[in-house]
């Protein structure tokens, strides 16, 4: 096993060599920042090298690591294998607790079993990992000069998670030029930091010229150890809900499927387009409130999406509240969304372990 490979010069040439030596052996190579293994990755290792990602914990992990997905899980039944199950909270204020512990240090393995880390995520997961690939990684990969300049970008970025930017909304705040701000995204999402998201019409229609787009986190554990642990008043929670269901997806390879809806008077926070046809297959509305289950002008905007694009059944997430209702002949389910993340990480975990057992049969 080789440990931080994009600082030996030429690691992949001496890997293909030993690989080529030793037929009978298989050797790992781990590396802390996915863009430096973009970049430093040039030799061809066709038939000889095989690319792992390992995102963030998702929350079906987290509640598995300590532990408690028994006693907060209601699993629902399914008729197939490859069916999606819907699962449910068997106490909803339990696992919002515990949500909450997943939002503020959850997304790394080594803050969910240590206390001190638990206690202190600004020192940790600050000092450890956000500031090891701003203040290192990054600037030695890319040349970048000015370090306190990607710095600030990235913190305005952290603490505006879920939230619909722009290039100019983004230099006016952070300072930093729009043809900058272009090229340090590039190396935010290639380092794994971040994820932009793109949006469609009212008709889901691409742009061909993206103005607006959001920007996520791609573990949410990061705001709370730049600004501080939110609890479920805070402020950013419905910022943070959202960025917590994105990251679940980073498990997924459809992910570049995801977008957002915006029009001018409404939004819909995820949609999902078909590849080959680039159609709405489906889209959630993520929210933290139990509001929209007695308030319906609060879900117009969902609405009449769905209705525009032939779409029959929506998913509205909640607070606390389970319910299935009809609204203007379109049904919502109406979940948790702290029982939705658990229910998407699981489903999607599930279709990753009955891929790799259909292709090991396969191979048999």
């Amino acid at each position: 096993m080789f440990d931080e490979i994009q600082y030996l010069p030429g690691w992949e040439v001496h890997l293909k060599s030993l690989v080529d030596s030793y037929p009978t052996y298989k050797f790992i190579a781990t590396g802390s920042a996915a863009a430096a293994l973009k970049l430093k990755s040039r030799e061809s290792g066709a038939g000889r090298f095989t690319d792992f990602l390992l995102p963030p914990l998702t929350f079906a992990e987290y509640l598995a690591f300590i532990g408690r997905v028994e006693d907060l899980i209601v699993p629902e039944s399914k008729q197939y294998e490859w069916q999606e199950n819907y699962l449910n909270a068997k106490n909803i204020y339990e696992l919002n607790k515990e949500f909450i512990n997943y939002l503020n240090f959850g997304g790394y393995p080594e803050a969910v079993f240590s206390n001190p880390i638990k206690h202190d995520s600004s020192r940790y997961i600050k000092s450890d990992i956000i500031d090891k690939v701003l203040l290192r990684d990054l600037p030695s990969l890319y040349g970048i000069s000015d370090v306190q300049e990607l710095n600030k970008l990235f913190t305005t970025i952290a603490y505006n998670t879920g939230n619909e930017i722009s290039l100019d909304s983004l230099s006016k705040s952070s300072g930093v030029s729009k043809n900058t701000i272009k090229k340090y995204l590039e190396y935010l999402e290639a380092a794994f930091l971040i994820k932009i998201v793109n949006r469609v019409d009212f008709s889901s229609k691409t742009f061909k010229r993206a103005t607006t787009f959001k920007v996520y986190l791609t573990n949410p554990s990061m705001r709370a150890a730049l600004f501080g642990p939110v609890d479920d008043e805070h402020q950013a929670m419905g910022a943070l809900t959202e960025t917590a269901i994105f990251s679940q997806w980073s498990h997924s390879d459809t992910i570049d499927n995801l977008h957002y809806a915006r029009w001018n008077t409404g939004e819909v926070d995820i949609v999902w387009l078909h590849f080959a046809t680039q159609k709405p297959a489906w889209c959630v509305e993520v929210k933290w409130s139990d509001q929209p289950c007695s308030d319906s002008r609060l879900l117009k905007g969902v609405i009449s999406y769905a209705k525009n694009n032939g779409i029959k059944c929506v998913r509205v997430t909640t607070k606390t509240i389970s319910k299935t209702g009809c609204y203007d002949d379109v049904e919502i389910e109406f979940q948790p969304s702290a029982a939705y993340a658990y229910t998407l990480s699981a489903n999607i975990l599930n279709e990753k372990a009955l891929e790799k057992r259909v292709a090991k049969l396969s191979v048999q």
